[in-house]
């Protein structure tokens, strides 16, 4: 045995006939690796000292992603909203856990997790879901390091794939008045007038409630959206962030077509009898319960196409509604309210490409201001004294 070197907790490097041996003490037990090179051992050895001082056994660093986010997300499915822990799920079942999940937990690192995104882009995985990949891993990582597990978080930063800003599509006023003359009398026509008019998500329209008005202020509070999740079928929850708790003001002519859909509401009670289930809700299914999305999206697009208006999301009319305040005029923090942005930089930074008519005009107006304007001053005679200024 030569070359020795000891360190902390009687940790050891020495090289044994063409290799390299490292060695660490445990609770009085030595564990032993060989390795082809010092530097190899060196790592080795770092590593395991490390979890050490951090109180770990070595047991806990032979942890494999597989077992260390299978049993992340038991325990943190609690404090994850419903649709978003299903995401979690099926982003590891479908694009980690194939690729990383025999990975030893302290073995990874930022090259594997960068080689994991270059490889799903190559399968054709969308950059959203690859992002998504990133931030499950990035947020279990970081849980690990302050729980000990792992000392660095082997994700952060890792070189994620862009956002390419896909072209927004959105109906134009007179477009939007179009739409509005093919929906008389549909039974969504109240909704989609919510939609354009006021840029709340589908969620959270479908989720409104009588009692979320103000009938004599004109108002309307915004406090949760429905989704679907996979097993519980419809879910209320609370607004996506703190912003989306909002309270929105109406025009007369909507509270007018809301009075007109309250009225005709009370058939459809009437017609399912005992299978209405009350909710409360403004916009609900014909037997009171929350409406499918999807059902909501087939009779919007059935308008459109008989209505010969391009084929957009329903989304797209939250988009829409957006344009419209910005190009009349509304100021930008005003629109971030009434979408629910946490601030209205959010608003430009998704919106401000569709108003360029803020900008016409701006060469003349700034020429307007700030050009100074001509004296003519009156001749002065050789002979005419020059009036003097000191005791003015």
């Amino acid at each position: 045995m030569a070359n020795k070197i000891r360190g902390r907790n009687e940790g050891s490097i020495w090289r044994q006939g063409n290799n390299w041996r490292a060695a660490v003490s445990l609770n009085g037990k030595r564990i032993t690796k060989s390795f082809k090179t010092k530097t190899e051992c060196k790592v080795w050895l770092h590593e395991n000292l490390n979890q050490i001082d951090l109180g770990l056994t070595i047991g806990v660093s032979k942890v494999t992603i597989d077992q260390f986010l299978c049993e992340w997300m038991d325990i943190h499915m609690a404090n994850i909203k419903p649709k978003s822990g299903q995401r979690y799920q099926q982003i590891a079942r479908d694009y980690v856990l194939p690729y990383l999940g025999q990975f030893q937990l302290q073995a990874l690192r930022i090259e594997h997790i960068e080689d994991l995104y270059q490889n799903l882009l190559q399968r054709g995985v969308s950059v959203r879901n690859v992002r998504y990949v990133h931030s499950l891993l990035h947020r279990s990582l970081s849980d690990a390091v302050k729980r000990g597990v792992v000392g660095l978080n082997a994700s952060h930063g890792a070189r994620q794939p862009k956002m390419v800003q896909q072209e927004m599509k959105i109906l134009d006023e007179n477009q939007v008045m179009q739409f509005f003359i093919a929906v008389q009398d549909d039974r969504n026509e109240a909704v989609y007038h919510m939609a354009i008019k006021t840029g709340m998500r589908q969620g959270e329209l479908l989720g409104l409630k009588w009692t979320d008005f103000d009938w004599s202020r004109g108002k309307i509070r915004v406090q949760r959206q429905v989704q679907r999740v996979t097993g519980q079928g419809m879910v209320f929850m609370s607004p996506k962030t703190q912003a989306g708790r909002r309270t929105i003001p109406l025009g007369e002519g909507t509270l007018r077509i809301l009075r007109e859909h309250r009225t005709n509401q009370q058939p459809e009670r009437e017609t399912a009898g005992n299978r209405w289930q009350d909710y409360d809700l403004i916009f609900p299914s014909s037997v009171g319960t929350p409406q499918s999305p999807s059902n909501l999206l087939k009779s919007f697009k059935s308008v459109l196409k008989q209505s010969g208006l391009p084929i957009i999301r329903f989304h797209d009319l939250r988009h829409t509604a957006a344009s419209l305040m910005l190009n009349q005029g509304v100021p930008p923090f005003v629109v971030s309210k009434i979408l629910g942005h946490s601030k209205p930089s959010t608003t430009m930074d998704i919106y401000g490409h569709l108003i360029p008519v803020m900008h016409e005009g701006i060469g003349n107006l700034m020429d307007e201001m700030l050009t100074p304007i001509p004296v003519q001053m009156g001749e002065v005679s050789q002979n005419s004294p020059i009036p003097d200024q000191r005791n003015r």
